[in-house]
C-alpha cells in the first residue's frame, strides 16, 4: 500500500478507535498513511499548542513496524493506531520534559510502564502532548511551552493538567492519548473540551515511569472519543506491575480485566429498551448547591433525565466533607511534591545554573530557574506542612479527614451504584481569567479532589453545552474496581445521544 495520503476519514470526521482498527484490517489504510495523515493535521494546528514534541521519523518507523506485523499476522485490537502521550510519562526518542525548564531537554533511556504496554500493543505514538508543569494545575497555562488553547474557543482554556491531550483528542490531531489525574486532570479537561475520559482505580494502571507530583493521587488513564475507545485502551494499559510499589497486586484485585465485556449489555434483567433498568444512580446534594452554575446544571439535569429513561432511579446522598476536599488535598499533594521534586537539584539530570558560587547556590538557582511559579508555590506549602510543628496539625490531619472522605463515599455507595454529578462548577475560562488568583482556580477541582482522594474510579462524558457554547462534562463515580460498570453506564448514554460525537469547528 502507498505512503500517500489516504482516503480515510481522519480528524475532521468522528472516528472510534474501533472504526480505525477494522479499517487497518480490511486494508482499507495503513498504519504509516494514518501516522502521515495526523501528523500533517498536527502540523496545521500549531496554533492550539497541543503537543510539545513530535518527531516524524519516530513515529512513522513505529507505523511501519505496525504494518510489517499485520503482515505477519501478528496483530492485535489496537495494532496500528495512532496515540499521543501526555509529556508527564518517559519515552525513548521523544523528550519527557513534564511541561518544566527543569526537564526542557531530557530524554529518558526507557519507556514508562503505559508507554511500554500500548507500543506491546501496536498502538503509534504521535508525539508528547502538553501540559501543566510536573501536572500542577487546572487550565494547562503552567507550562514551560506555553498554554494549550481549546480547540472550541481558542480564547479559552482546555482544562489541565492533561490539557494538551484533551485539546488533541477534541481537534482531531489524535484519537486517542494518555492522560493523569491526581485531583480531576484527567476529567477536567476532558469535560472542558468535549472527550470522554476516565481514572482507574488507584493503583490499577502502572506509575512507573511517570514523573511523579503526588504518589498516591497519581493515576493514569485514558482519554478519547467514547467510552468504548476507553475501555480499549484501558485493557491495554491496566494490569499488576512489580516495578511499581503502588501497583495493585492480584490479590488486591490488579488483575487482568477486559473492560469491554459489558458494553452493550443491559443490566441483569433489563430489557434492550431500559438497559439500565435497576441501576441506582446518586446524586450528591453538596454537587447541586451554590457555586454551581446555571447552565452546567441544566445540562447535567438533562443528562440525567436520559439515564431515566434508560431505565435507572435517581437516588439522593451525601457526601458531607465535600468542601473539605480542596484544604485536604492542597495539604496531601503539595507535601508529596516537596518530597518527589527534591531530587531535581542540578546535580543528576535536568536543568542545571549556569553561574554559581558553590554546590547550595548551584541547588538554589537551578531550582529557582527551572521551576515555574505554581511548582514553587506547591513546594513551599509541602515543605511548610511537613516542617517540625506543623505536621500534626496540618499533615496528620488531612490524612484523618482523607479517611473520612474515602468512608462516606462508601456510606453512599450502600445507597447507590453509581454516583454522578458535574465534574466543574463552569464550562472553560478565558485564558488568563484565573491566572492571578491561585484559590479560584484551586475552587474549580472541588467536584474532581475527593474522589481522587479516596482513590474512586472516575470519568466525565460530554452531555452538552454551556456558557459560549463551550463543552459540559458529566461526572460518574464508582465503587473500587467499578470501571467495567462505569463504561457501561457510559456507553448506554452515548448510545442514547450523540454529545460525545460534536466536533469544535477548529476540528
Amino acid at each position: 500500500m502507498s505512503s500517500s495520503a489516504s482516503s480515510f476519514p481522519v480528524g475532521s470526521t468522528v472516528t472510534s478507535l474501533r472504526q480505525i482498527a477494522d479499517a487497518l484490517a480490511a486494508g482499507a489504510v495503513s498504519a504509516e498513511e494514518l501516522a502521515r495523515d495526523y501528523l500533517a493535521r498536527i502540523e496545521q494546528a500549531s496554533a492550539l499548542n497541543a503537543y510539545i514534541h513530535v518527531d516524524a521519523e519516530l513515529t512513522l518507523a513505529q507505523a511501519h513496524e505496525a504494518d510489517a506485523r499485520r503482515a505477519r499476522g501478528e496483530a492485535g485490537p489496537l495494532t496500528g493506531v495512532p496515540i499521543a502521550h501526555k509529556d508527564v510519562f518517559v519515552t525513548r526518542g521523544w523528550r519527557s520534559t513534564a511541561g518544566s525548564r527543569m526537564l526542557a531537554d531530557y530524554e529518558s533511556p526507557f519507556d514508562a510502564t503505559v508507554v511500554q504496554r500500548l507500543a506491546a500493543a501496536g498502538m503509534v505514538t504521535l508525539g508528547k502532548t502538553n501540559m501543566d508543569e510536573f501536572a500542577m494545575g487546572s487550565s494547562n497555562e503552567n507550562s514551560h511551552f506555553g498554554p494549550v488553547r481549546n480547540p472550541w474557543d481558542a480564547s479559552r482554556v482546555p482544562g489541565g493538567s492533561s490539557g494538551g491531550s484533551a485539546a488533541a483528542v477534541a481537534a482531531g490531531l489524535a484519537p486517542a492519548a494518555t492522560g493523569t489525574d491526581t485531583g480531576g486532570s484527567i476529567r477536567q479537561p476532558a469535560a472542558f473540551s468535549g472527550i470522554t475520559g476516565i481514572k482507574p482505580t488507584y493503583g490499577r494502571v502502572s506509575r512507573f515511569g511517570m514523573i511523579a507530583f503526588a504518589s498516591s493521587l497519581d493515576q493514569a488513564g485514558p482519554m478519547a472519543r467514547s467510552a468504548e475507545d476507553c475501555a480499549l485502551l484501558l485493557n491495554a494499559m491496566a494490569g499488576f506491575d512489580e516495578r511499581d510499589s503502588t501497583s495493585l497486586t492480584p490479590a488486591q484485585g490488579g488483575v487482568d480485566e477486559d473492560f469491554t465485556r459489558l458494553l452493550g449489555q443491559p443490566r441483569g434483567g433489563a430489557s434492550a429498551k431500559q438497559p439500565l433498568a435497576g441501576l441506582r444512580i446518586g446524586l450528591p446534594r453538596e454537587y447541586f448547591g451554590a457555586g454551581l452554575s446555571a447552565d452546567v446544571e441544566a445540562a447535567v439535569r438533562a443528562a440525567l433525565r436520559e439515564y431515566e429513561k434508560l431505565g435507572a432511579t435517581l437516588v439522593e446522598v451525601s457526601l458531607p466533607k465535600t468542601e473539605l476536599s480542596i484544604p485536604v488535598y492542597y495539604v496531601i499533594a503539595p507535601a508529596e511534591a516537596s518530597s518527589n521534586l527534591s531530587r531535581f537539584d542540578g546535580a543528576r539530570y535536568g536543568h542545571r545554573a549556569a553561574e554559581y558560587r558553590d554546590l547550595l547556590d548551584m541547588y538554589k538557582k537551578t531550582r529557582a530557574e527551572g521551576f515555574g511559579w505554581e511548582v514553587k508555590r506547591r513546594i513551599l506549602v509541602g515543605t511548610y506542612v511537613l516542617s517540625h510543628g506543623y505536621y500534626d496539625a496540618y499533615y496528620l490531619q488531612a490524612q484523618k479527614i482523607r479517611r473520612i472522605i474515602a468512608d462516606d463515599f462508601q456510606r453512599a455507595f450502600g445507597e447507590c451504584d453509581v454516583i454522578m454529578g458535574p465534574v466543574a462548577p463552569t464550562v472553560a475560562w478565558k485564558l488568563g481569567e484565573k491566572s492571578a488568583d491561585p484559590v479560584q482556580m484551586y475552587l474549580a477541582d472541588v467536584f474532581t479532589l475527593s474522589t481522587s482522594l479516596a482513590g474512586l474510579p472516575g470519568m466525565s462524558v460530554p452531555c452538552g453545552f454551556g456558557e459560549g457554547g463551550m463543552p459540559v462534562g458529566l461526572q460518574m463515580i464508582g465503587n473500587y474496581f467499578g470501571e467495567a460498570q462505569l463504561l457501561q453506564t457510559a456507553h448506554a448514554f452515548q448510545q442514547a445521544t450523540d454529545w460525545h460525537l460534536r466536533q469544535p469547528s477548529q476540528g
